[in-house]
């Protein structure tokens, strides 16, 4: 039996996807932690509002977490064929449906109301986080990770998340019959 810990990094050095080593210092590292973070908060949300689709969100978080963790020399080993087109339609489609059944937004919502709610609040703030980091990240042009058209893509998934998770909120004022509040403008 396998014991969890390895020790390697005790002296503040990680492995990326391919075995090289890097510093636990490395911005990369906190790119695909906030990756880690949304998934783990997504869990939350599951045991609140147990949706099989918020279980495809988890999986496919592993693989944008793992292409975050690759070094540009082995994104084609480990990558190459991973495809999101059907995933980002999938997406649209979710939001779509649930967006149909709400009446018009003209305020700011608080993201409050139920338990479920607000983790869904959390979990959108969460994708915005790693949205403006892979951005960062990707302006940096930092040429040791994947630097094409993958990180653009990754974007356009966290963007499509994050407004996912907004009309899920939305969605389960609805079906909670929890009222909705907004922003008091004075």
């Amino acid at each position: 039996m396998s014991k969890i810990y390895t020790k390697t990094g005790d002296y503040g050095t990680t492995s990326l996807v391919g075995g090289s080593r890097v510093s636990k210092s490395e911005p990369i590292l906190d790119l695909y932690g906030t990756c880690d973070e949304l998934n783990a908060h997504i869990g939350v949300l599951i045991a609140e509002v147990n949706s099989s689709f918020l279980t495809d969100i988890q999986e496919k978080l592993f693989t944008v977490g793992g292409i975050l963790a690759t070094p540009i020399d082995k994104y084609e080993l480990y990558w190459k064929d991973v495809c999101w087109d059907s995933f980002l339609t999938k997406i649209e489609k979710e939001i779509d449906e649930m967006d149909e059944t709400l009446p018009s937004l003209h305020a700011f919502l608080l993201p409050q109301g139920s338990r479920a709610i607000a983790q869904a609040h959390v979990c959108r703030t969460i994708c915005r986080k790693l949205e403006r980091k892979i951005a960062s990240f990707y302006a940096q042009k930092n040429s040791f990770y994947v630097q094409n058209n993958s990180f653009l893509v990754l974007l356009q998934i966290v963007n499509r998340l994050s407004d996912y998770f907004y009309i899920l909120a939305r969605f389960l004022h609805k079906k909670l019959e929890i009222a909705e509040k907004y922003l008091k403008m004075s």
